[in-house]
């Protein structure tokens, strides 16, 4: 049953949001949404993007803008974080919000989570960092910085619960976006029309991704084609100024591809397989259960550093809710060639080096062998009926609402109980 909150004190209840991934963006949106319902006067504040805002969010910039990867890219962009920092910490000061709610984005949310405490206020941490998978140290800060985390995964929470920190599990947020996204049914029509299987290659949401995986994806699509000539190839872009991106990269290919944006779950539901990069896409790909292989390239220095903080065997989710333990001793990274890797739903290739020739086996297995491609989603059907329901921001706004409820009521100064009788030398 939902939690309701009646604010009769003349502000409302206010949070603070800080989000600074697309993805971020839209479970901050689905989470206000959620807030709004129960609470007759809340107000979301923050950092967030224009779904945040189209939720009710009064945004005090958009750090979406900002969503960068790696080390050197954040050094680049330090002012602007530190700035924007800066300016939280003076609302938090002159206006002491009810609580924080921070959304993924590591790194500058763990900024706003030591301002938040610096004045008191309560820090819940939605959706968030994979710290079970890179840097474990990091467990210490969300021990020390966290009031509440908000867990998306079973495994997650228990790991965080294990290490000393407050965590709820809720359920993964992705899944709420993906239940309530309505598709146009008039591309699908047209898009079912045509001959041939589909292909869908998802490049990922930044700029960065795309530049590093889609030259890979087009170079398995073209040995894909030579075994499969009727095969149709979509690739879905995640904003506007990826759709040129990736039509250069196309032409360079030489290759038939249809660039979409904003039709990604219509992609994903229309495709035969897919090729995406990793990240939170691997969900809605378990959503749509669709058989998919992974890619994640990065630079040759960059695979070797992330051999330093990597503690998981696999890096999509999707395998890690189906992996016996999902902490081994043994974390290389999957190769097709291991014993049990046909236990692996997703393959994926987290490298620096050219893979295009083993993406490219799998999807033409899948697009040749269709006994091996019912096999596969029924298994993606099993996992998403055990976890891929929906709910998670309903869950989550009953919690950050029902213990908000319980705080204790400040004492206005001068500080005393209003009520009892005051000593007669005050």
């Amino acid at each position: 049953m939902s939690t309701s909150l009646s604010t009769p004190h003349k502000r409302p209840l206010t949070i603070f949001f800080s989000a600074g991934e697309p993805s971020g963006d839209l479970h901050g949106a689905n989470l206000i949404r959620q807030l709004r319902s129960r609470c007759d006067r809340f107000e979301a504040v923050g950092y967030g993007g224009p779904e945040m805002a189209a939720a009710g969010c009064r945004l005090h910039a958009d750090l979406t803008t900002l969503a960068v990867m790696w080390f050197a890219r954040a050094l680049i962009h330090l002012h602007k974080f530190w700035n924007l920092a800066s300016r939280a910490d003076r609302y938090f000061r002159h206006h002491k919000p009810d609580a924080v709610v921070l959304i993924d984005y590591p790194g500058f949310n763990w900024w706003m989570a030591r301002r938040a405490k610096a004045h008191g206020i309560p820090v819940f941490y939605y959706s968030p960092p994979q710290i079970w998978a890179w840097a474990r140290w990091r467990v210490k800060k969300m021990r020390r910085l966290v009031d509440h985390v908000l867990s998306g995964l079973p495994f997650e929470q228990k790991w965080l619960s294990r290490h000393g920190c407050n965590a709820t599990f809720v359920g993964h947020p992705f899944f709420d976006e993906v239940s309530r996204k309505a598709m146009d049914k008039e591309f699908l029509d047209r898009y079912r029309g045509q001959p041939g299987p589909l292909v869908t290659i998802l490049p990922g949401s930044r700029t960065q991704e795309i530049s590093h995986n889609l030259k890979w994806f087009l170079k398995a699509a073209r040995i894909v084609r030579r075994e499969v000539p009727d095969v149709r190839l979509a690739i879905a872009a995640f904003k506007p100024h990826h759709v040129e991106m990736a039509r250069r990269e196309v032409a360079a290919a030489g290759l038939p591809v249809e660039v979409h944006v904003g039709k990604t779950a219509e992609l994903m539901h229309l495709a035969d397989c897919c090729m995406a990069c990793s990240g939170s896409v691997s969900l809605e790909l378990l959503y749509h259960t669709k058989p998919t292989v992974i890619l994640y390239w990065v630079t040759r220095p960059a695979f070797f550093v992330q051999g330093f903080f990597r503690t998981v065997k696999y890096i999509t989710l999707v395998n890690l809710l189906t992996a016996d333990d999902p902490f081994p001793k043994d974390n290389t990274p999957f190769d097709p060639s291991d014993e049990d890797a046909d236990r692996v739903l997703f393959p994926e290739y987290l490298t620096c080096e050219d893979k295009s020739a083993q993406i490219a086996t799998h999807v033409i297995e899948w697009l040749t062998d269709p006994q091996k491609r019912d096999t596969l989603v029924a298994e993606l059907a099993k996992l998403k009926a055990r976890i891929g329901h929906g709910g998670a921001s309903s869950r989550a706004a009953d919690y950050i609402i029902k213990t908000l409820s319980n705080r204790p009521v400040p004492i206005p100064r001068p500080h005393f109980i209003p009520g009892q009788k005051q000593p007669t030398n005050v």
